[in-house]
């Protein structure tokens, strides 16, 4: 369980011990290291950079690829990253195994859209199934187990009337669904962009918009840190959160800009990228949406409790 492997990083690990930042550029800047996974999600990030929004917050920023969440709270946890951009379901796990992180700013949400989001529920094409409901015993791909992908999915199918107790979730990489849908390995699978887009083109139906489905301001991920980072080095976290605020409103104002960085950070076809849905940046996270996700998961049993996420959002020193 992600329960388990969470906590043995940090039993094999130490909090933060010097602080923020890896040092000095010979500008003055301070040198920050960000774990991100190389997806269209933290486009705000490269954005932030390329605009030159942390180096006028006195940062200089190296992103540094993760795999998602549930290596960035280890990263954070064993001082790899200063900072790092991870969904909620794995933060909400951290917090429920004793591991103090905290938000420090917004990371992405959902449009809110049916049939519009960048992250849906599809199934192949010819497939008997048409309703998100008729899922209850399929096999469904997520790239993470225990994570917002299979919480949402369950949330879904239970939203539109059906029982998800004998859903089998197979953790497979998004790269991976569409020709896992093709081949008929799997029922259905949980796909964002630009791979959602891939298994539309290639014939598959969309039976469900998960995010929207638990909530159409849904804070999907931010961008946190640990409680002793924040205490020893507030001033580089705040400067950190105001250029994300920028970079945010940026990437929310300029769609074509945060198609082109994308072409910068990732090997996503330019052809792709030209159609594919672009997520929503809100400048502040929806802590309303991630009491949801929350409770969510402590019905589905990935945490024991649902944990105070006034710990995850509080203010800042």
């Amino acid at each position: 369980m992600r329960r388990r492997s969470l906590a043995a990083a940090a039993a094999a690990t130490t909090l933060l011990a010097g602080g923020c930042g890896d040092g000095e550029t010979d500008d003055g800047l301070t040198e920050i290291t960000v774990g991100a996974i190389p997806i269209i999600d933290v486009a705000p990030l490269h954005l932030g950079i390329d605009q030159g929004f942390f180096e006028e917050h006195g940062l200089d920023v190296t992103v540094q690829n993760t795999s998602g969440g549930a290596q960035a709270v280890p990263g954070v946890v064993s001082g790899d990253f200063d900072l790092a951009f991870g969904n909620v379901t794995s933060l909400i796990i951290a917090l429920d195994q004793g591991l103090p992180m905290r938000s420090v700013a917004n990371g992405v949400a959902t449009t809110g859209q049916q049939g519009e989001d960048f992250g849906a529920v599809v199934v192949p094409e010819g497939s008997d199934i048409t309703d998100v409901s008729e899922l209850g015993d399929a096999t469904i791909a997520v790239n993470n187990l225990e994570n917002i992908g299979d919480t949402s999915v369950r949330n879904s199918i239970r939203e539109a009337g059906g029982d998800p107790s004998g859903v089998e979730f197979l953790e497979l990489d998004f790269p991976d669904m569409p020709a896992a849908l093709d081949q008929g390995e799997i029922d259905a699978a949980w796909v964002v962009e630009p791979f959602l887009g891939a298994a539309l083109d290639g014939g598959a139906t969309e039976v469900a918009s998960n995010f929207a489905d638990v909530h159409d301001e849904l804070t999907i991920a931010v961008y946190f840190t640990s409680e002793q980072t924040l205490q020893e080095d507030p001033e580089t976290v705040q400067a950190f959160g105001d250029a994300m605020a920028a970079s945010l409103a940026y990437a929310d104002d300029h769609p074509d800009e945060v198609r082109r960085i994308i072409g910068d950070y990732t090997e996503i076809d330019a052809d792709l990228i030209d159609t594919m849905r672009l997520p929503a940046f809100p400048p502040e996270p929806h802590t309303e949406s991630v009491q949801v996700v929350a409770d969510l998961m402590e019905e589905d049993g990935l945490v024991e409790d649902t944990p105070d996420l006034g710990e995850l959002f509080s203010e800042q020193p």
